[in-house]
């Protein structure tokens, strides 16, 4: 019996010692919780009370050259999210039904939302405030207040629709640049987004009376461009046109840069697409079978699409490109504008064991001079140049006109020149790339080129952004030219201008000829790709040569109209009309009075 009691006795002490562990293991835990981990814990409870609604900041606007016209803007919209928590079960078939009529949306779809058990749900982005005006007059009808939030957002607009597409680009549906500018200069256009948030306990009623908290977002930065609304209507209404009448099957792109800032003033790339509708298809034929495609095929084709050409392809120059040979020579001293006699063509020339053709050897050109040559587009002239000068000295040309990089143009997606490596050009390969063959080049660095013949020899950066002005503080910061090498001298710039206006007024260039202007330029054609039966002609010119002002390169690729596709026949009467009109909307002065008068 004694044995007994001591055995309930020990018993007894394990049990207390036991629970005295677990009290004291238990009084611990609290004290660390308390006063160790209080404040995170404090802080968990929170954000768990804490309901947070985001307001999207509207974007920066983008202006045209003038700061005036918009090619760009947000508009005010709003969007209708939904706190399920905070919404009666009696309540949530009829707040469903009314949201899925207003907003014609799919009631399953609606229900399924409003009756989740998570503290927001949203229902409709970017709604116009006629939509949620009626929103608003059924809450007011039917009582029904909570859980029900209508809050302001932005939309992404273009008044122009089409105009300047391949430049501008477009956001995607969180309000984000996919392409163009929207996409390279996001981080300026994009701004602060705001946000209204409450605390609420889990009942879904607001703690305390401070209701909402609202925090105000900051719209972005404004952007002002070098391109001229005027200028880029008039290049887009003339290459659709030409791309039309020509049956130029791959399109074709138009660049206007100032060659005396960069400043890009025009850049089309034809078919050109609505920006207000980025994802519309607008070819015909494949709009009836796009339900068939893959994911893959539908964004092959709409990433070509949205493309824009004058930055993002490559092409063979041809012809255009014998004003890099001609620059060179004459600034090297190897050859003089006018000294009659100093070539001949006899409709071919034999390189290293090659015969190499004039586009003409059927009626060889016979003695000319340099001038003579540009003129005709005498092959054999600049293949002889091309060896003259030799591989090394080349190169370092195309290297100070900007062929051996990127121009770094504040536009997305700009690719490189493709050419041999200066160790692989042997005498074929340099006379192939003296006249403007075996090689490919970009359009925006075909119209730098230029750019600095007519700009004295000194290559400028081309831009498209000018000015970003400061939302909060109004205050404008200048993006100024960049100049940088000087690639030819003054001398030599002006005695290739003089050939250009030449080839223009007498040669080959004929049909970009505007009344009462001296024109220079340069015309081309080449093969698109090797055996491919298709072509890219080409124009490149400079207006007025006595005052550059204007320098422009048409390219329209494989036209396959009844003109053919010669870049004198096809792109230089593009050129010309073009111009003819930019000068007179620029006001700029005749530079030939007499033929002016006479044509009046």
């Amino acid at each position: 019996m004694q044995n007994s009691n001591l055995s309930l006795k020990k018993r007894i002490i394990i049990i207390l010692v036991i629970v005295s562990i677990i009290w004291m293991i238990l009084f611990v835990r609290v004290g660390i919780i308390q006063f160790v981990e209080g404040e995170e814990w404090k802080r968990k409870s929170e954000n768990q009370q804490y309901v947070s609604r985001s307001i999207t900041a509207g974007r920066g606007t983008i202006y045209d050259s003038s700061g005036e016209i918009v090619l760009a803007k947000s508009s005010s919209v709003e969007t209708v999210t939904v706190n399920p928590v905070n919404i009666s079960e009696e309540n949530r078939e009829k707040i469903s039904k009314a949201l899925s009529e207003i907003f014609e949306l799919d009631y399953e779809k609606v229900l399924k939302k409003v009756s989740r058990r998570s503290s927001i749900e949203t229902i409709v982005k970017r709604i116009e405030k006629e939509k949620t005006d009626k929103l608003r007059l059924w809450m007011q009808e039917n009582n029904i207040y909570s859980g029900i939030n209508i809050d302001e957002d932005t939309k992404r607009y273009y008044p122009y629709a089409t105009l300047a597409s391949h430049i501008i680009g477009f956001v995607g549906s969180d309000n984000q640049g996919l392409d163009g500018i929207e996409a390279k200069y996001d981080e300026v256009l994009r701004g602060e987004n705001g946000s209204i948030s409450k605390m609420m306990d889990a009942k879904g009623n607001i703690i305390g009376d401070t209701g909402e908290s609202y925090n105000e977002s900051v719209k972005g930065n404004d952007l002002i461009l070098s391109i001229d609304m005027n200028i880029q209507a008039i290049t887009e209404k003339y290459l659709e046109d030409a791309c039309i009448e020509n049956v130029c099957t791959d399109g074709g792109n138009v660049v206007i840069m100032n060659p005396k800032t960069g400043d890009i003033l025009a850049m089309a790339t034809y078919p050109f697409y609505d920006l207000n509708n980025p994802y519309q298809v607008e070819d015909e034929e494949l709009l009836g079978m796009w339900s068939e495609l893959d994911s893959s095929q539908k964004s092959t084709y709409l990433q070509g699409m949205w493309r824009n050409k004058a930055i993002a392809d490559t092409y063979e120059p041809g012809s255009t490109f014998k004003l890099v040979t001609t620059s060179a020579a004459v600034e090297e001293g190897i050859a003089e504008p006018d000294k009659a006699g100093s070539y001949s063509c006899t409709g071919s020339i034999e390189i290293a064991g090659t015969r190499i053709k004039c586009w003409r050897y059927y009626r060889p050109h016979g003695s000319q001079s340099l001038r003579q040559g540009l003129m005709n587009s005498c092959n054999p002239v600049f293949i002889g140049l091309g060896q003259k000068i030799g591989v090394n000295k080349y190169y370092e040309y195309l290297q100070k006109f900007g062929f051996l990089e990127k121009t770094g143009i504040d536009l997305i997606g700009e690719a490189n020149s493709i050419f041999l490596k200066e160790d692989k050009v042997g005498p074929v390969e340099l006379a192939t790339i003296s006249f403007g063959q075996r090689f490919e080049v970009t359009p925006i660095q075909m119209i730098s080129m230029v750019s600095a013949i007519a700009n004295n020899g000194v290559y400028v950066k081309p831009r498209v952004v000018k000015q970003i002005v400061n939302s909060k503080t109004g205050e404008t910061h200048n993006i100024e030219p960049e100049y940088k090498n000087r690639v030819i001298s003054e001398e030599t710039s002006k005695s290739v201008l003089s050939m250009m206006t030449s080839v223009v007024s007498e040669g080959t260039g004929k049909n970009a000829r505007v009344q009462g202007y001296n024109v220079g330029g340069k015309t081309g054609t080449s093969e698109d790709g090797v055996n491919t039966g298709k072509y890219v002609t080409s124009f490149i010119g400079v207006a007025p040569t006595d005052d550059p002002q204007l320098c422009i390169l048409v390219t329209l690729y494989n036209p396959t109209g009844e003109s053919g596709h010669q870049g004198g026949t096809v792109a230089a009467p593009v050129a010309g009309k073009i111009l003819n009109e930019v000068i007179s909307y620029l006001e700029i002065e005749p530079t030939n009075e007499i033929e002016s008068k006479v044509e009046k």
